[in-house]
């Protein structure tokens, strides 16, 4: 049975990786199919799309923020139209909310007296979809923190920066959207960020799976998902949330937290299904 990982970046976004140390990875690993999730992007998956030469099976995917009563949802689309325009015009949208909130984030920090610099993020970022890992990076870097995981412990949290809004789509915008191009939804690493009632609720929204299988999620944890899914009839997704750098904790799980076949096949059935509706 063939090895998947629905769960990659690259440098199109927080990666270490280029496109082409992925997909040389992945056939290194023995896997049959992945899919690149950059944050907002999908510039990794294209130029991907460019080198792969059928070596390996490459889904279209992107991890995307979006924002939902007054949290900040990460959704996985999977298996989308990548041309579509409406996705590439949502996808600039998702860049240029990334660009304001972390002018945001900087002046924020500034004013507590952290020495950081909006260039300096830039500059950490490069061509990649700027985000907090580029910030926390920069921390680093500058000896404000011992680790990335510090600074966002100290920094750059969800619950430090709750004050700073974002532009980002919502998920109801999100879903449409995708679905229309014939994409699939998960609720991405779902295990350490809500509540079983938001979960609940999520998944009354129009989301089709939830990421089941991740790094962190401890086995107990993957069960109970696991038996979520299978009782509302959603897919199962999974991967390594790889990113190549000292960015991850996760990144010795690449190859290790794969997702079985069955569950890729019933992904792409869907997606078949709702691209002939469409």
């Amino acid at each position: 049975m063939g090895k998947a990982d629905l769960h990659i970046h690259t440098n199109a976004s927080d990666g270490a990786c280029t496109p082409q140390e992925i997909l040389d990875k992945a056939v290194e690993k023995g896997l049959k199919t992945i899919s690149i999730t950059d944050h907002d992007s999908i510039k990794g998956y294209k130029k991907a799309r460019e080198l792969n030469g059928g070596r390996i099976e490459l889904l279209p995917g992107v991890e995307m923020s979006v924002q939902w009563k007054d949290k900040e949802v990460h959704l996985l689309g999977y298996c989308f139209d990548p041309d579509d325009e409406e996705v590439n015009l949502m996808m600039l949208r998702q860049s240029r909310a990334r660009r304001k909130r972390m002018a945001k984030i900087v002046d924020h920090l500034q004013h507590k007296g952290i020495d950081i610099d909006l260039d300096e993020v830039k500059a950490e970022a490069g061509f990649s979809n700027i985000g907090r890992p580029h910030a926390a990076s920069v921390l680093l870097n500058k000896g404000v923190v011992g680790s990335v995981n510090e600074a966002f412990i100290r920094y750059l949290s969800s619950e430090k920066l709750g004050s700073i809004g974002t532009e980002y789509c919502t998920l109801g915008e999100a879903i449409r959207c995708m679905k229309k191009a014939g994409g699939v939804l998960s609720l991405a690493h779902p295990g350490p960020l809500y509540s079983q009632n938001e979960i609940d609720e999520l998944m009354e929204q129009g989301i089709d799976g939830i990421e089941c299988i991740h790094p962190s999620h401890p086995y107990p944890v993957q069960k109970n998902f696991s038996k979520i899914a299978k009782k509302n009839n959603f897919l199962v997704t999974g991967g390594s949330d790889y990113h190549g750098s000292r960015r991850s904790d996760y990144d010795p799980y690449f190859g290790i937290v794969t997702l079985g076949e069955k569950h890729v096949e019933a992904l792409k059935r869907l997606s078949q299904q709702r691209s002939k509706i469409n």
